[in-house]
């Protein structure tokens, strides 16, 4: 669709993304990754509590789930902090049965209390580990739903400006790494911060001035934790962008790999995919690195934390302050308190990844969508067929207007073929027609009634297409022919199959109808599309849209398509898009345009009567080189 990709909208929209990533000057920049000329991210990082307020918004259906899980977490960890007290009072009663007379029931009656303790404390874990899968997952197969909804409210503008790579990755990989966090980061947080103040006060009410010298050490490592955050969130916000924009760059470079290997460009396109991973992984490097220093600085704090605890616990036991079981106790109670430090740097990282996750994930979501339609309640079934356009007015950008002044009244049954140089604005006509793009100004109408009255689900009804560019998707001949068409039977679908002239090969496929189509599938062009052309035939909507429709098949082929499409067209309104002029000799009108403008109607030999635009370049088809 030349007219869409060159659009001045498309231009702005891919200037934008080319200032975000540094790219290649001789790439088309519609296929452009993200990033600027040095390969810097000039967006400003989104702010890291506003993205959690919004996922916290989105999980709110889900947060029972939540709560109990981090209350068991909680709990769990309370009860594990008891322990340590216990094992304080054993060592005592051991250092005293040294001396005298060991209180073998005592100590075994504190054992099995310690046991039911920490056997609480391992179902708490369990419940809570159980809880937060669940949650995660639900949250993440909500937002999978909540895309492929939204993606079904887009407008066709958005993806003819977005990478389709770019959208895949917040699918996959920025969902992916929300469902990790959710799972792992946010109950290990509450754990952390559980243990770390439980450990503080049963530390506090074991003796006030080996904790103020544990927390001296603490306060130090928080300090230090805050600042490495506050600079590493911006580069986890261009990793997950980085990320998508070497997923367009692969699915792009893949899709068309026959086209690089032919125009010999896997140098080219091995330097591009070097330029733009080496932006990936700078700013990984930048992230990992930054907060790859909070576990091990937290492990350094611990540690001195740990010494200095010790000496100063051994000069309060030889004071007589404390026995040696509060030495015993408080050391744990250090490694408790020392330990969720580590484990909150590596939740505080992960959460930063989800942050810049559900940035990409929450900026597609709440992404412009076309205008809500529920309270239309018109609905055209039985139509005849004529097609209206009134001084109908479009640009894909206000600056550079597409088509300026279209009118064409056409009428039921008549086969209209559009013709013209490419940009001329052809398929354009047949977007505004489908309602896939809105006209500026002026009107469309089928059957005497305003298209903008109906809803754009009814208007595709009225419509079965076959476009230059085929699509099939894997699945088997079958289902790919019915599509989204109800109670098909196999007589119709071989009907059709044998109207294009495929049907004898579909019955050469290994499993006949049944064959599942997919990458492995040998398939040619012509092939595709006689199966695109069948799917239309089973479709049968009293308006019919061809655009280059025969372009990849041979000329036999092209005669029996011809002819199978002069009995589809037969009794309805149909479009042809055609360069091939040969093909559109029995339209019954011929639009000709240029510049988004009809210059010229009538049919074949009255346009060719004329001389005019049309009679050039029906002739330039036979003019030798």
């Amino acid at each position: 669709m030349p007219e869409k990709m060159n659009s001045p909208e498309n231009k702005v929209i891919k200037k934008e993304h080319e200032s975000l990533i540094g790219v290649s000057s001789k790439r088309p920049q519609a296929q452009r990754g993200i990033g600027g000329p040095k390969g810097v991210v000039t967006e400003k990082p989104k702010n890291f509590k506003t993205s959690w307020q919004k996922m916290i918004s989105f999980a709110k259906p889900q947060m029972p789930l939540a709560v109990i899980g981090l209350v068991c977490a909680a709990v769990g960890t309370v009860v594990s902090l008891i322990g340590p007290r216990y094992i304080s009072q054993i060592t005592d009663l051991i250092t005293q049965g040294l001396t005298g007379e060991m209180q073998i029931d005592e100590i075994s009656g504190v054992c099995g209390f310690l046991f039911l303790l920490y056997g609480v404390s391992w179902v708490m874990g369990f419940v809570q580990n159980f809880m937060m899968a669940t949650f995660s997952q639900r949250i993440a197969q909500r937002m999978r739903t909540d895309i492929t909804r939204k993606t079904n409210r887009m407008p066709l503008k958005y993806f003819d400006s977005t990478p389709f790579g770019d959208i895949l990755s917040r699918i996959t990989n920025d969902i992916d790494t929300i469902e990790r966090s959710l799972n792992m980061a946010i109950g290990q947080l509450v754990t952390s911060v559980t243990l770390f103040f439980g450990s503080l006060f049963m530390m506090l009410i074991t003796n006030i001035w080996m904790t103020l010298t544990a927390a001296a050490a603490t306060a130090l490592g928080f300090f230090l934790m805050s600042l490495i955050m506050k600079k590493s969130q911006k580069h986890f916000n261009r990793q997950q962008r980085h990320l998508g924009a070497i997923n367009g760059h692969v699915e792009e470079i893949y899709t068309g790999h026959n086209i690089v290997k032919a125009y010999n460009a896997e140098e080219e396109n091995e330097e591009e995919f070097a330029r733009i991973n080496r932006h990936l992984k700078d700013s990984v490097f930048k992230a990992t690195s930054l907060s790859g220093l909070m576990q091990p600085l937290m492990q350094f704090i611990g540690n001195l934390g740990f010494v200095a605890v010790c000496v100063v616990g051994a000069m309060l036991a030889l004071n007589g302050t404390i026995t040696f079981g509060v030495i015993i106790a408080f050391t744990i109670y250090v490694r408790q308190f020392t330990q969720p430090l580590s484990q909150m740097a590596q939740s505080f990282t992960s959460m930063q990844s989800t942050a810049a996750a559900s940035e990409r994930v929450f900026e597609y979501l709440e992404e412009e969508e076309l205008s809500d339609e529920s309270q239309k309640t018109r609905v055209l079934k039985e139509v005849k067929g004529d097609v209206k356009f009134e001084h109908v007015r479009f640009g894909y950008n206000p600056d550079r207007v597409i088509i300026k002044d279209f009118s064409a009244d056409i009428k039921a049954g008549q086969k209209v073929a559009i013709v013209g140089p490419t940009g001329a604005g052809k398929t354009t006509i047949v977007n505004l027609l489908m309602r896939f793009y809105e006209v500026n100004s002026g009107k469309i109408y089928i059957d005497g009634v305003d298209i903008s009255t109906l809803t754009r689900e009814n208007i595709h009804d009225l419509f079965c297409m076959v476009l230059q560019d085929t699509w099939l998707f894997e699945g088997t001949v079958r289902e790919n022919i019915v599509y989204s068409k109800k109670d098909v039977t196999d007589e119709e679908i071989e009907n059709a199959c044998r109207a294009v002239g495929i049907h004898h090969f579909i019955r050469t496929l290994p499993q006949g109808y049944d064959t599942v189509l997919d990458d492995k599938s040998s398939l040619s062009a012509g092939q595709k599309q006689q199966l695109t052309i069948a799917r239309a035939m089973i479709e049968n909507a009293p308006l019919l849209i061809l655009d280059e429709a025969t372009s990849s098949v041979d000329t036999r082929t092209e005669r029996i398509i011809q002819k199978a499409m002069d009995s589809l067209t037969e009794g309805r309104t149909s479009f042809v898009i055609a360069h091939r002029l040969s093909t559109i000799k029995n339209a019954d009108v011929i639009l000709v345009l240029k510049d988004g403008d009809v210059i010229g109607s009538g049919t074949h030999e009255e346009l060719l009567a004329e001389g005019g635009f049309y009679a050039e370049l029906y002739n330039s088809q036979f003019e030798q080189g």
